[in-house]
């Protein structure tokens, strides 16, 4: 199952992404938001990062207005390697390389089309499980580690 979460000026876009995914058999859970008044992105990307850190999903999608916020917020959840693409080259070696697990899109900067192509890349790609990657991949995790 992936998770999915939007914040108010990104609604447009993850509902395209829920479509587009259940048309292609993919399970999704969404976690909001559902309108377009104002809410705090934080929130949204701490529920799609948790679920997916928790094992209750495989992975996730999120979206804001670029992206960005999104990306550094559930980048603090432990176990949660969020990638910010804007190119489908980027989402296939995220995936390939790091073997990330949360895609995060901005709605202001990247356009239906493109980002329903960067979504497939990104849920079409496995890990390489070369052991280079497996090896930065644990540089990482030893980085979470270390804690505050």
């Amino acid at each position: 199952m992936t998770a999915i979460a939007c914040d108010h000026a990104a609604l447009g876009l993850k509902n395209e992404i829920i479509k587009h995914l259940q048309e292609k058999g993919y399970e999704i859970k969404d976690f909001g938001c559902y309108t377009t008044e104002s809410v705090d992105y934080p929130d949204y990307a701490r529920k799609v990062a948790r679920a997916v850190a928790d094992g209750e999903c495989v992975n996730g999608i999120l979206i804001c207005g670029t992206g960005i916020g999104m990306s550094i917020a559930a980048n603090k959840v432990k176990g949660i390697r969020c990638a910010l693409c804007g190119d489908t080259f980027s989402a296939r070696a995220t995936r390939e390389h790091n073997d990330a697990n949360v895609l995060a899109l901005g709605e202001r900067v990247t356009g239906k089309g493109l980002a329903l192509d960067i979504v497939d890349a990104f849920m079409e790609t496995e890990f390489s499980g070369d052991a280079r990657h497996v090896r930065r991949i644990s540089g990482i995790t030893a980085i979470e580690e270390e804690g505050k």
